[in-house]
């Protein structure tokens, strides 16, 4: 954080110095002077963190796979390096905000089963979603995909962020239209009783005594009970998904190819 912060530091104190130059030519040529130094320090903090996070990309891109590779199978269904790619990005990317670093031995190997494990189960569930009859109409799949579309000013940006994400149209909606069947499946399938009041209780004086210690000032509980609601059951349903995961892997068929 600090190596991101610093240029930008840099670069306002450049500002203050020269809107706040004395009369005195000495002192202007001092700001100067000093206004040129700090500019050449800001351009070489950029440069350096830019070439920080290129050798970091580098070593990122390494970790993936043939995009054409068939990197598992799920009964009978394959799963292909393209698909392993996005999702491997995505826990690097996780593990990165977590102060992690995802280019070790250990951090390597723990991306690789996570980012398989996930492929697994996601597979797991959307075949499971297949056989109750779960689908997604052309209807809903046009619904969700102007949703996504909504926070760009323009379709022109909105295919640059596609780009950018390694998308194009038909990966897109190749995507959207399993995540249709599978996020019902989930909602329908997986049920989990609502947060006692006792547990938002514990959870929000958990979080105050947090926020106590490191001299935060927190919310009241009224404020944030739907909040502490609503985070609480989604954590409840994540661990009874992780468990549906693993009775369906105990009748599946997997294959690990890479």
């Amino acid at each position: 954080m600090k190596k991101l912060l610093y240029p930008i530091i840099i670069g306002l104190l450049a500002v203050v110095l020269t809107a706040c130059g004395s009369n005195d030519e000495a002192d202007k040529k001092n700001d100067e002077k000093e206004t040129k130094t700090t500019e050449k320090e800001t351009a070489k903090a950029t440069e350096e963190q830019q070439k920080q996070m290129e050798e970091m990309q580098k070593k990122l891109d390494k970790q993936k796979v043939d995009e054409k590779k068939t990197v598992a199978i799920v009964n009978d269904e394959k799963i292909s390096g393209a698909e392993y790619n996005t999702v491997l990005s995505t826990t690097q990317m996780q593990m990165q905000q977590f102060g992690q670093d995802p280019t070790t031995k250990e951090g390597a190997k723990q991306i690789k089963e996570q980012t398989l494990n996930s492929l697994v189960g996601q597979k797991l569930l959307l075949q499971a979603a297949d056989k109750k009859g779960y689908t997604a109409s052309k209807a809903e799949i046009e619904k969700q995909l102007a949703e996504i579309k909504k926070p760009y000013e323009s379709e022109e940006k909105f295919k640059e962020a596609m780009k950018q994400a390694g998308l194009n149209t038909e990966t897109l909606n190749a995507q959207i239209a399993e995540n249709i069947p599978y996020t019902k499946y989930v909602e329908k399938e997986i049920k989990v009783e609502e947060a006692t009041d006792e547990e938002i209780q514990k959870y929000y004086d958990q979080v105050a005594e947090q926020a106590k210690t490191s001299g935060q000032k927190v919310q009241k509980l009224k404020e944030m009970k739907p909040q502490i609601k609503e985070q609480l059951e989604q954590q409840k349903k994540q661990e009874k998904l992780v468990k549906h995961v693993e009775e369906l892997q105990k009748n599946a068929k997997v294959d690990i190819k890479i």
